[in-house]
């Protein structure tokens, strides 16, 4: 059964015991907006949490985060039930409340615990009514995030972030008096986790991820959990390649380009981190020499800033692992795409990637320019077209550590070096039967060596 249909049997059963039914918060937002969401709230009113309950059994088996919260779900379903209650911060975090259910304070005093007025709508699941205390579809229609009240909404920190995640999403701007009221807000109580998660939809559901960035610098709130995106602000780089401005601003701009790649990509949300992280490295590495702005090997030696930026936000081992390994090698497509290398040279550079194809990807997003007019890179033809010889290349048939023994070279704590040495000649496009004989040669010659040296 669709969460829809359920909201409306629920609500039915509920007003056969006197109490009334509404959609709440993104789902109304998002029906008005005619995006699809199958995530359906609905809050009860005018009902008792243990007489709701009871009710909940009607259709289906009730499933309760907490009587005392006033908040039910339906096991096998994907609804959320709650009933009106007031909150009170009883700390700095986001969690910190205290909760009180009360089924009979009515809708305006319901709707105005939420955070802003675009998600304080509701209608009314059986009749279609749409009940808006605080202009929610007006600020809706005009594309404008406004907080609904001063004093609760400063009580939770995250909505600091909420704010600039939705507009970023909705491509909205933020009331200026809503600006201002998060200026004074402390984030530094707030969980990495609730931080990560409003990035997180920033980065994969808005159309220009910028937007998030440029409310949170707005409302000077970088400084607690993005302090080295805030440092490339006003970090100067060669206009020559990139006249856009400074690295906040190209930062800015390839993340909006590489949002455009998200469906093409392998990880989406670990693709976006490297597009936003690409160029930290320039904080440390930038100066002038004969009069042009260098920012040599910034794509190596800014690690230790990547590093603490993605390790603040997450400790997911692939999200981590898939940055710290392209970061590096974030220049060298659009480098090998204008210098036309030797095939040995780009398949080196796949071998080393993550995520090859995805690193072409990103350099679409990086492309710099001169002077503002021709690009840099070559085209994205000529990187696909060694993506595909690189493939082939690893697809052949190739040495082994069995075909090592095979040949008659004992096993030993060598071996990986051997190895290694026979998967550059791989890289190389040497055919197996070749690769082999020269890596029996190497390995006895080193061992030799080292034998002589005894």
């Amino acid at each position: 059964m669709e969460n829809r249909d359920i909201a409306v049997r629920i609500a039915e059963y509920v007003r056969e015991a006197g109490g009334r039914v509404f959609f709440v918060g993104g789902f109304v937002r998002d029906r008005l907006l005619g995006i699809d969401n199958k995530d359906v709230d609905i809050e009860v009113h005018g009902i008792e949490p243990d007489a709701l309950y009871g009710i909940l059994k009607k259709a289906g088996e009730p499933l309760t985060y907490g009587k005392s919260f006033g908040v039910f779900g339906l096991k096998g379903e994907s609804i959320d039930i709650a009933m009106p209650r007031r909150e009170h911060a009883t700390g700095r975090g986001h969690r910190d409340f205290e909760i009180d259910v009360d089924p009979f304070i009515g809708t305006q005093a319901a709707a105005r615990r939420r955070d802003f007025t675009i998600n304080s709508m509701m209608e009314d699941v059986l009749s279609g009514e749409l009940i808006d205390h605080f202009g929610g579809r007006s600020d809706l229609e005009a594309g404008i995030i406004r907080h609904i009240d001063a004093d609760a909404f400063v009580e939770d920190p995250l909505r600091v972030l909420r704010g600039a995640q939705f507009a970023a999403r909705f491509g909205f701007s933020v009331a200026a008096d809503t600006i201002e009221l998060c200026r004074g807000i402390d984030l530094s109580a707030l969980s990495a986790e609730r931080v990560e998660g409003e990035l997180r939809k920033a980065l994969l559901k808005a159309e220009k991820p910028s937007i998030f960035f440029e409310v949170l610098r707005e409302m000077d709130q970088l400084d607690i959990w993005f302090p080295e995106l805030k440092q490339t602000i006003g970090l100067e780089q060669d206009p020559v390649f990139h006249p856009e401005g400074d690295v906040w601003t190209h930062t800015m701009e390839v993340i909006d380009r590489a949002a455009a790649f998200r469906d093409k990509v392998s990880d989406p949300y670990s693709f976006m981190l490297l597009a936003l992280t690409h160029d930290l490295g320039k904080i440390v590495t930038t100066e002038v020499k004969n009069g042009r702005i260098h920012a040599y090997e910034h794509e190596t030696k800014g690690m230790p800033l990547v590093e603490s930026f993605i390790g603040r936000l997450t400790g997911e081992k692939a999200v981590k692992d898939y940055v710290f390994n392209m970061v590096p090698l974030h220049m060298r497509p659009n480098v090998a795409a204008f210098s036309k290398p030797v095939l040995k040279s780009t398949n080196r550079m796949f071998d080393a990637a993550a995520a090859p194809e995805d690193l072409i990807w990103f350099a679409e997003a990086d492309k710099p320019v001169f002077s503002g007019t021709v690009e840099f890179s070559g085209d994205r033809e000529f990187l696909f077209d060694r993506l595909r010889l690189y493939k082939e290349t690893m697809a052949k048939p190739y040495v082994m550590g069995r075909d090592l023994i095979e040949a008659g070279l004992e096993p030993g704590e060598d071996f990986a070096e051997i190895l290694g040495y026979a998967h550059k000649l791989r890289l190389a496009g040497i055919e197996k039967e070749s690769a082999l004989k020269q890596a029996l040669t190497y390995g006895r010659k080193m061992r030799k060596s080292r034998e002589r040296r005894k």
